[in-house]
């Protein structure tokens, strides 16, 4: 199973289900990281430092870190879906289909009309 960052606007219900799922999902809070406005910059280094992918709702900053900074572990950018479930799903799947190697990779997940 994949190792991921959630930063720190990333919906805790989702990480507790992907955790669930087998995922071992560190979170800002977990890594000490909490409450201290770390620039997304520093996020996505701290995460490939740890050898995890970062999973955002902040779709706009890091698809420009993507572009600007294009070897990483991966990123995962999501639309919010108050279906917690069905998006830890789409995450799951995603993953599981890419078998886990997001090197250098971006990923959408959006919530289906």
């Amino acid at each position: 199973m994949a190792r991921l960052y959630a930063n720190e606007i990333f919906d805790f219900s989702v990480v507790e289900i992907l955790r669930d799922l087998g995922h071992d999902v560190l979170t800002t809070l977990d890594a000490g990281n909490a409450n201290q406005n770390i620039p997304d910059d520093q996020v996505l280094t701290f995460a490939r430092t740890q050898n995890r992918i970062v999973v955002t709702f902040n779709y706009q900053d890091f698809k420009k870190l993507h572009r600007l900074f294009p070897t990483h572990t991966g990123i995962i950018i999501c639309t919010e879906d108050k279906d917690v479930s069905a998006l830890a799903l789409r995450i799951h799947h995603a993953l599981e289909s890419m078998d886990g190697n997001l090197e250098n990779q971006l990923v959408r997940i959006n919530r289906p009309n």
